[in-house]
């Protein structure tokens, strides 16, 4: 008769509650059943990157490059007014607004690239003296992760004048993470020894070995360390970009990795008492 073997890592659970509790942050999660489960798709409740455009206008043949000419705004696309939801070609222009030479240059998304990490594009809310005024500009916030220095940084473009109206940055603050956070978080770990059992228990559940994130439904949790409370490697997290990960076989059940954490800033993977 074939042993059970209980991992540290890696239970194979169907259809369960996982209740996440011993951090600073105290989230119940209540993970769905996997029979006959509809799969979501990648994602997180609280957040999933939009599409940008591509922010270059396309000639035909090579007539159409001129050298020596400066390249000219986005175009406008189509436009909301008032407080109605950003439109898609809002969304993007705002995108290829916000992120400058400066910023682009200076900072580093969470494959180590250059360039901020892309978090989420937001109406803003008016100004304190325009909440009367049906004829105020619209503002989005533009928000982005610096890797290079942990650092959440928001950009307010008017739409109408086209231009960064004020920058705000902030250090500590950690919002949902992203589709490619997630999808990042996964590799690393899939590739980390301590992934040895998520990569077994998938095994175990579909014959097959795990090799991509692309493989799994994630969901995710940002964690904060309690000061003084978690192993070294983990006591950054908070300042640094963290994530609990809830991974699920497609079409199948989950997989309990709820005692491991990525580290994306140090980009580690670490394992809770």
């Amino acid at each position: 008769m074939r042993k059970i073997v209980h991992r540290h890592l890696g239970k194979v659970v169907a259809g369960a509650a996982i209740a996440v509790a011993g951090t600073a942050v105290m989230v119940g999660i209540t993970l769905p059943g996997s029979a006959g489960a509809e799969e979501p798709g990648r994602g997180s409740a609280g957040a999933a990157p939009g599409q940008a455009g591509s922010g270059q206008e396309q000639g035909q043949g090579q007539s159409a490059v001129r050298p020596g000419v400066v390249e000219r705004a986005p175009a406008q696309g189509d436009k909301g007014t008032g407080r109605d939801p950003l439109t898609d070609d809002e969304t993007a222009r705002v995108e290829r607004i916000a992120v400058n030479r400066q910023l682009f240059g200076s900072s580093e998304n969470v494959e180590g690239g250059r360039g901020p990490q892309r978090i989420g594009v937001d109406l803003a809310e008016p100004e304190e003296n325009e909440l009367d005024d049906p004829g105020a500009p619209r503002r989005a916030d533009v928000t982005f992760y610096d890797y290079r220095n942990d650092t959440l940084v928001t950009r307010t473009v008017n739409l109408d004048t086209g231009k960064v109206e004020r920058t705000d940055t902030q250090h500590g603050v950690q919002p949902p993470l992203g589709r490619d956070e997630m999808t990042e978080a996964a590799e690393l770990l899939i590739a980390d020894p301590l992934g040895a059992g998520l990569r077994a228990d998938y095994k175990d559940a579909t014959g097959k070995e795990l090799t991509s994130p692309d493989q799994l439904t994630l969901n995710s949790m940002v964690y904060r360390a309690t000061p003084g409370a978690q192993p070294g490697l983990l006591a950054k997290c908070g300042e640094h970009r963290c994530v609990r990960l809830f991974p699920k076989v497609r079409n199948g059940s989950w997989i309990d990795s709820r005692d491991l954490v990525i580290d994306l800033s140090a980009r580690k993977v670490g394992k809770l008492g």
